[in-house]
């Protein structure tokens, strides 16, 4: 009768087989923190990003309160539906324009069981005191949820992440602190978007606009609003 043999496996093969397979998940695990949302690599320019699509599952990320605390923004856990509004940060004029715009139809989206997050490119200890004066005097008393995203997670994640460069250097050279915001820390800055994201984590609206003088006005986000409330 023919014995068979078992063949052991070469223990070198083993580990090269090991650390081949540990190369891959740490290659996959790096794309994905540096690409986000369905890897969509940072864009070069504004008009080259890719943002998360309606009816697509909203991306988790991880965001900052004004005393420096981690957010952790988790769309499979969500209590209520959320609102998430995105702005360059508190240097930008047109970002000042929308903030005191949006002040008229906060308290009533407010009263409907929504929250509405506000992410910006700042640093925490710069989300408001970056803002201009008159600003801060519209928001004062209302509930407005400013979050740092300066390290980029949510833009990222989102895909509206886009280089930075030459506006970081414009900002240089004409003196403004720009260390600590997503500029400076991650070389990206968001396009000013607006998603709206329901009790189930889906996003339900997007608005993505690459030209950051063009905002969702009040009186639409107040119709999103209504629309998410309903859904």
């Amino acid at each position: 009768m023919t014995r068979s043999r078992i063949r052991f496996a070469d223990p070198r093969s083993l580990v090269l087989a090991t650390i081949a397979t540990m190369m891959t998940l740490a290659l996959l695990c790096s794309q994905s923190i540096r690409y986000g949302h369905a890897d969509a690599p940072i864009a070069a320019t504004a008009d080259g990003v890719q943002p998360v699509a309606v009816g697509e599952t909203a991306p988790r990320f991880v965001v900052q309160t004004v005393e420096g605390d981690n957010v952790d923004f988790d769309p499979r856990k969500l209590e209520r539906p959320a609102i998430l509004i995105t702005f360059r940060g508190g240097w930008c004029p047109y970002c000042n324009v929308h903030l005191s715009e949006l002040r008229h139809v906060l308290p009533e989206i407010g009263d409907m069981d929504i929250d509405v997050l506000f992410l910006s490119g700042d640093r925490p200890d710069q989300l408001y005191s970056s803002l201009r004066m008159d600003t801060k005097e519209d928001i004062e008393g209302l509930d407005y949820t400013i979050l740092s995203d300066a390290n980029a997670n949510a833009a990222i994640a989102l895909g509206i992440a886009f280089n930075s460069d030459a506006t970081l250097k414009r900002r240089k050279e004409r003196g403004h602190d720009v260390e600590g915001s997503s500029m400076a820390k991650r070389g990206v800055l968001p396009v000013p978007a607006v998603f709206a994201i329901d009790a189930n984590g889906i996003v339900t609206y997007a608005h993505v606009v690459p030209d950051y003088k063009v905002r969702l006005p009040a009186d639409e986000l107040l119709d999103v609003a209504k629309s998410l409330a309903g859904s």
